[in-house]
């Protein structure tokens, strides 16, 4: 008996150059727009090479571009802020920022003025503002922002005294130093702008010096507290005696008024009197004279006056009790 092979056969399958052709055809065709294609977003502008030579930059949204290499596209972050720590090392970013343990002290100990050893630590924050610089005119633009900014903070915190730069000046410090190293990266090309240069924690190597620093501190501390209850003190005291000293002057003020205005009253009265007494001079004298006798002797009782001419007076007085 002779054997057939019954099962199912491989299909006879051929691929006509034609089909082979489309094929290739369409692949290219997709690749080619696909490679053509390419997407900037918001924060970031687009360097755009021709045969890896600069030929333009693009900003945020859909672009084309040649095809198959010819024209390559390297985004940038140009509006995203950057950070950038020195002696220390952040672990978690947040609300709640974590920080490595370890220390950096070959970036944050320095010397003085006063030839004193500080740890200064610091952040800077900076912002890319010429891709195309940022990508090809320095080599290694980590390294380079670090060393520049190291020396930057080491010469300004060795021009000031220790106790300068842990207090009066640090602001000045944060302020120098922001615009020495704009100086100094705009010199080199590297197409960022430094924002923001903050100290952060200022103290002397931990041991004795730290020790003694603490001790300088409570006792800046305390003066402040005894300075502060002082001026409390004069606040409270102050405006109260310049109240009294007001209500004297106010007081005093009222007196002298009140003297004047009887002083001109006395005046108009005798410049009347004056005139009258002018009119008929014997009327008025009496006149004034009886007034006064009635002020001196009006509110006596048992006063008797008498002529002082008279030799006896006792005709004229009642033995009884009652006046002749």
């Amino acid at each position: 008996m002779s054997e057939r092979n019954v099962g199912p056969g491989r299909p006879n399958i051929r691929f006509r150059p034609r089909v082979i052709a489309i094929i290739l055809i369409v692949v290219i065709v997709l690749a080619g727009i696909l490679s053509s294609l390419y997407m900037v977003d918001q924060t970031e502008q687009s360097v755009i090479l021709l045969f890896g030579k600069y030929n333009r930059i693009t900003g945020p949204g859909l672009h084309t571009k040649l095809p198959f290499g010819i024209e390559k596209n390297y985004n940038v972050p140009t509006q995203i802020i950057q950070t950038m720590p020195f002696g220390f090392r952040t672990q978690q970013a947040g609300v709640s920022t974590i920080y490595d343990k370890a220390d950096y002290p070959e970036e944050s100990v320095m010397l003085t003025g006063d030839l004193n050893i500080v740890d200064v630590e610091w952040v800077i924050q900076y912002r890319i503002v010429d891709p195309f610089r940022w990508l090809f005119m320095v080599e290694n633009r980590e390294k380079t922002i670090r060393d520049i900014s190291q020396s930057v903070i080491n010469m300004l915190v060795g021009d000031r005294a220790i106790l300068s730069v842990m207090g009066s000046e640090r602001t000045m410090i944060s302020v120098e130093s922001q615009k020495l190293m704009n100086e100094i990266f705009d010199n080199y090309g590297l197409g960022i702008t430094v924002t923001t240069v903050q100290l952060k924690n200022i103290v002397p190597p931990v041991g004795e010096v730290q020790d003694a620093y603490e001790d300088v501190n409570m006792a800046i501390q305390d003066m402040e507290k005894l300075i502060n209850e002082g001026k409390e003190s004069y606040n409270n005291e102050i405006p109260l005696a310049q109240g009294q000293a007001a209500q004297m002057i106010q007081v005093a003020e009222g007196y002298a008024t009140e003297r004047v205005n009887q002083a001109k009253g006395n005046v108009a009265r005798f410049n009347s009197v004056l005139a009258e007494y002018e009119k008929n001079k014997s009327v008025t004298r009496s006149r004034l004279y009886i007034e006064m006798i009635e002020d001196v002797f009006g509110k006596d009782e048992g006063t008797d006056i008498i002529d002082k001419n008279l030799q006896n007076f006792l005709p004229l007085k009642n033995l009884g009790g009652g006046a002749q």
